[in-house]
């Protein structure tokens, strides 16, 4: 008994000694991505759930996102985009391409840390008779060396409006074009 007690000690000694080494090796993984590791034009399918405010004792809204979009990341910290985006089933309204119906005129700034996690801030256009677009704060995790992005929006605020409101919307996306 007295021998299974000392070898359980002794693996709960050398547990305790490796678990911060393995948890330190992590967080200094260092994959070596950088801005430039994000370049050219993605792919994103778009889906979640916003949850603007109600008035005090009315139900709760939800409002069911989902879309697809199309980014140009230019390697240098900065974005484009066009998206179109449903919403309950409706298509969104906004300033539109004529020819293809894909919303546009959305730019932004993004920021990959080395270890290939990142965020990225999207403005909207001013929506006519607006005071400001909507924004979009995201965080996001690169892989397939860098030919694959995985997003969650950590913020959204609303046109016309300074503060944001729940949201629980998530987009995976994948680099076009070849090697």
């Amino acid at each position: 008994m007295k021998t299974q007690a000392s070898k359980l000690w002794l693996l709960a000694v050398i547990a305790t000694l490796f678990v911060p080494a393995f948890a330190f090796a992590q967080s200094g993984d260092n994959d070596g991505c950088s801005n430039a590791t994000l370049s050219g034009d993605y792919a994103f399918r778009v889906s979640g759930q916003v949850y603007p405010p109600v008035p005090q004792g009315a139900p709760p809204v939800v409002l069911q996102r989902d879309g697809v979009a199309m980014t140009h990341f230019d390697g240098a910290g900065k974005l484009t985009q066009v998206d179109f985006i449903m919403s309950n089933g409706v298509a969104m309204m906004g300033p539109a391409d004529p020819l293809t119906g894909f919303h546009v005129g959305e730019t932004g700034w993004y920021q990959v840390f080395p270890d290939c996690t990142g965020r990225a801030e999207i403005h909207f256009p001013v929506p006519p008779t607006g005071t400001s677009g909507a924004i979009i704060d995201l965080k996001f995790v690169l892989s397939n060396q860098g030919r694959t992005i995985h997003t969650i929006v950590s913020s959204l605020t609303p046109p016309n409006q300074t503060t944001p409101i729940p949201a629980s919307i998530h987009s995976d996306a994948e680099k076009l074009g070849q090697e």
